[in-house]
């Protein structure tokens, strides 16, 4: 394949990589009304590690006694920031959560950078979340949706920071130990709020649907895409996660957002896509697998 086709086929792998991800988020709320925003967590992260770990076989290679507490640290941060996007979704609208989530990386990428043009691109994230805040009289958004949200940008962050040090020695194994952690973690949870109703034939299957569009084919495709693309272009294609989240939300669930709440993603899409431009002097943001 030539330089163009491949880069052709990477920009198409990230973008596909996108579009399943968020519908595998929006059919997941769809399962809300049965076992709650916690099931469907807590199932999602355990039909992932499953996959991921018959994917990846990580058991192979042993795992250095000096990673196994980063390595928790690393799995507590994956299950804590999934539980908190799910929280977000199941009360402000999908491309809002989305867009609200990915600053978590854009803020590693601004605040890691010198260079003044981008100053630029944080006060566009500045100003796209200011109008998300529900500070207005005629706002719609649920507060405690937009702290959720707010929760799972953070917890995005510290999941690259911690990544960095488990990925150094597991490599591309860290995410499916992580997940296997993360399951642990959660899956308690997930009985407490949804009980045996998490592992009815209808729930798994849909459940083993979302886990797939979700994590295992966004992350394969992913990898494909990396090695096609370079890093900023990268970057700048995933800067459109928060569209086609509305998109998604829009298709699947009906979701509507209104002009300045549409201003405000596109912001945040703005400042996502210009910071990608400089990662080169910046630390690289890995993509969480959610």
């Amino acid at each position: 394949m030539n330089g163009q086709g491949a880069v052709l086929a990477g920009a198409g792998a990230v973008l596909a990589s996108l579009l399943s991800m968020n519908m595998g988020a929006a059919f997941a709320k769809t399962l809300f009304p049965i076992v709650g925003a916690f099931g469907i967590a807590a199932l999602r992260i355990f039909l992932a590690a499953i996959l991921l770990m018959l994917f990846r076989r990580p058991w192979r290679r042993p795992i250095p006694a000096d990673v196994r507490w980063p390595l928790l640290i690393y799995g507590a941060t994956l299950a804590l920031m999934n539980l908190l996007i799910y929280q977000a979704f199941a009360r402000i609208p999908l491309g809002i959560a989305m867009a609200i989530e990915v600053t978590g990386p854009l803020a590693i990428v601004l605040f890691g950078s010198r260079r003044p043009r981008d100053f630029l691109w944080l006060g566009a994230a500045v100003i796209g979340l200011l109008l998300l805040l529900p500070l207005r009289s005629d706002a719609v958004l649920d507060p405690l949706g937009v702290i959720f949200a707010v929760g799972a940008a953070a917890c995005w962050a510290l999941y690259i920071l911690t990544g960095k040090r488990v990925s150094g020695a597991l490599r591309g194994d860290a995410v499916a130990w992580g997940m296997l952690a993360a399951a642990i973690l959660v899956l308690p949870v997930g009985l407490t709020h949804a009980g045996a109703s998490l592992f009815s034939p209808w729930v798994l299957m849909v459940g083993l649907a979302i886990a797939l569009l979700s994590s295992a084919l966004p992350y394969s495709l992913e990898m494909e895409a990396m090695r096609r693309l370079p890093a900023p272009v990268f970057g700048l294609l995933l800067s459109a996660a928060p569209a086609i989240g509305a998109l998604a939300g829009f298709v699947v669930l009906g979701e509507r957002l209104t002009a300045l709440q549409g201003v405000a993603i596109f912001c945040i899409i703005a400042a996502s896509g210009g910071s990608a431009l400089t990662v080169r002097h910046a630390p690289a943001i890995e993509d969480a697998p959610q």
